[in-house]
């Protein structure tokens, strides 16, 4: 196990290019563009992390990111190529890392959601250190299942007292407030501590907006309904495009007071309608597996599960 900042991008490229592929087979997703801002990062030399050497041969390796009393881990993968397996490579990093997080002076928080991991591949290691376990879905829908679903024949009408629009970049305050307060006292704001603050929520949506980490940004396919009376969100779904054939809905919120209104399906049906006339063929999602009442929607909807991970919090 040797320091990740004593590497190259150019060292570390044919690695990212297998975990790319692993997330395009499993995923659907194109993860180019993220193993890109992955580079330069490491070739700016400042993101803590490991590399595993077998003989001399990249292995595996993962890192974080410090975001002032809060450690993020980002990624942890090992090659299926090779003795020892790719799983014991990982846990043999996860050794590493996760104590080195944890006694990292100001840190008192550590996040992970391996996402490319099955649900339960690396829990054992996570629980021992110390993490609370949060299961999570991936669920996928056609593009044109979703589209006859909510809008083909009898798109839901928008309420006169909302204006529909899509996403502008003077959105990011109205949209931050509209997070923390759909998220007060949820579990996804204990798997996310940026869902507890404005400022944080921003810094999530900017990074959602500005950065292809969720795939790149699709304004187009992404809808705020704002209160005409107010000026509040009532709500907003936002959209990136993570393939030539796939978009991954990154943020759907209803403000708590109006939910079980129908608007998550509103919203919804005009993100089918954009990602149909694309010719887009799937559209993904995340969601915690406790919250059961957006699950039993997204199966409304037309999505099913097509992956199991887990989120996992440490608190000192």
């Amino acid at each position: 196990m040797l320091d990740l900042r004593h590497f190259s991008a150019r060292q570390l490229q044919p690695l990212l290019q297998e975990e790319s592929r692993r997330w395009r087979q499993h995923l659907l997703w194109d993860y180019t563009q993220s193993s890109r801002l992955l580079l330069e990062y490491m070739d700016s030399r400042i993101l803590p992390g490991y590399v595993a050497l077998d003989h001399g041969q990249i292995r595996g390796y993962c890192f974080a990111v410090y975001e002032a009393n809060k450690a993020i881990l980002g990624d942890v993968f090992a090659s299926e190529t090779g003795e020892p397996s790719a799983f014991d490579v990982e846990e043999q990093m996860l050794s590493h890392i996760i104590p080195l997080l944890q006694e990292t002076p100001g840190i008192d928080r550590v996040e992970s959601q391996l996402l490319l991991h099955p649900s339960g591949d690396h829990t054992a290691t996570f629980e021992r250190a110390g993490f609370q376990i949060y299961p999570r879905l991936f669920m996928l829908c056609d593009v044109d299942s979703l589209y006859a679903c909510t809008s083909a024949e009898n798109p839901p009408p928008t309420p006169a007292k909302f204006e529909l629009r899509h996403w502008q970049s003077t959105d990011l305050a109205l949209a931050g407030e509209l997070i923390v307060r759909g998220y007060h006292d949820h579990t996804d704001s204990l798997i996310n501590s940026q869902y507890l603050s404005v400022h944080g929520a921003m810094r999530f949506l900017h990074n959602i907006v500005q950065f292809p980490g969720c795939g790149v940004f699709d304004p187009t396919a992404s809808w705020m309904l704002v209160d005409r009376a107010s000026g509040q969100l009532a709500g907003l779904a936002l959209c990136s495009i993570v393939s030539p054939e796939s978009a991954h809905i990154t943020q759907l919120c209803i403000a708590p007071e109006l939910r079980r209104m129908g608007l998550s399906r509103l919203l919804m049906s005009h993100c089918a309608a954009a990602l149909h006339r694309r010719g887009l063929r799937s559209v993904t999602l995340t969601v915690t597996e406790s919250n059961h009442s957006a699950v039993e929607l997204y199966q409304q909807l037309g999505f099913s599960t097509h992956h199991r991970f887990d989120a996992m919090v440490w608190l000192r």
